[in-house]
């Protein structure tokens, strides 16, 4: 069975100025052990399709004009709200873009990720390492456990004492780094990472690459990962799919994509990357604004 499944999805958002179609017709498929790549400009519509895929996009203003996400043969889109709480956290994971307002500056760091490991484990006990049977102090200990693993996986020092800490005491990059944490804590099928290494040192970058790249090899799990990075998509990804204006031009094995673009499209984002031999005066950029209502 196909792990996520989208078919001809078309989004449509309000705004004071009326209602204007931001996704037109997307079609994608991903299956345990692939890692996809979504790449395109800003306000292409690739962190809306992700977000589709957990359903959280607000309705209004967001209304779905046609089409079928279907994950492990269930559409989510016909799912009820309590059947999407139970997917989302222990099933699809969502590593989200911005760090400073996706993590409650009330709450401390172990709080937060308690939280979310405790939602998992009652849904299935098996990701905290325990049996069906297991009492509430039982999953409180064995959450905040898995809560200082998993931290210390993402490369926070000293993940015992940190927990204790609030989100204002942490770096921006290490903000990102739990957050990352918190998607991966439920041991997902799926993992839809949106922008996850953009406030990361480039030596962090690698080790949380290797991580995803890693739990995708351990837990055969797929992977939807949104980046402007073309050289993040050459090194983890095993397929992409190039975005414009709410539609993807493109999609296939990486290497097909990447060293022999079809689309003309694919060929100018590629043409715009710099290289070591790029001299100045040299890059080429992508003509033409994208249009504000695109997301």
């Amino acid at each position: 069975m196909t792990l996520l499944d989208i078919r001809n999805l078309n989004l449509a958002m309000r705004s004071y100025e009326g209602e204007t179609q931001i996704l037109h017709g997307i079609d994608l498929k991903i299956e345990r052990g692939e890692i996809w790549g979504m790449v395109g400009e800003t306000g292409s519509g690739k962190s809306l399709t992700g977000l589709s895929v957990s359903r959280l996009i607000p309705s209004p203003p967001g209304r779905y004009l046609a089409g079928s996400i279907e994950f492990q043969g269930k559409d989510v889109l016909k799912a009820t709200d309590k059947e999407m709480r139970a997917l989302r956290g222990r099933h699809i994971g969502m590593i989200f873009q911005d760090p400073t307002t996706n993590l409650n500056p009330a709450f401390r760091i172990g709080t937060q990720l308690v939280d979310v490991a405790l939602h998992a484990g009652h849904a299935d006990p098996s990701v905290l390492g325990l049996s069906g049977g297991a009492s509430r102090g039982d999953l409180k200990r064995a959450a905040r456990r898995v809560a200082v693993e998993m931290l210390d996986k993402v490369g926070i020092p000293k993940a015992a004492e940190r927990i204790h800490d609030y989100p204002h005491q942490f770096s921006g990059g290490m903000r990102q780094r739990v957050l990352i944490a918190m998607a991966m804590i439920g041991k997902p099928d799926l993992l839809i990472a949106d922008e996850p290494t953009t406030a990361l040192d480039v030596s962090v970058q690698a080790q949380i690459l290797r991580l995803i790249h890693d739990l995708v090899a351990e837990r055969n799990i797929g992977v939807l990962l949104i980046t402007h990075n073309l050289g993040v998509v050459a090194q983890i990804c095993s397929h992409v799919a190039v975005m414009y204006r709410g539609r993807i031009l493109e999609a296939g094995p990486v290497g097909d994509v990447l060293k022999r673009p079809s689309h003309s499209y694919t060929q100018a984002l590629l043409n715009s990357v710099p290289t070591a031999h790029t001299k100045r005066g040299e890059l080429k950029g992508l003509s033409g604004v994208m249009p504000e209502t695109a997301a």
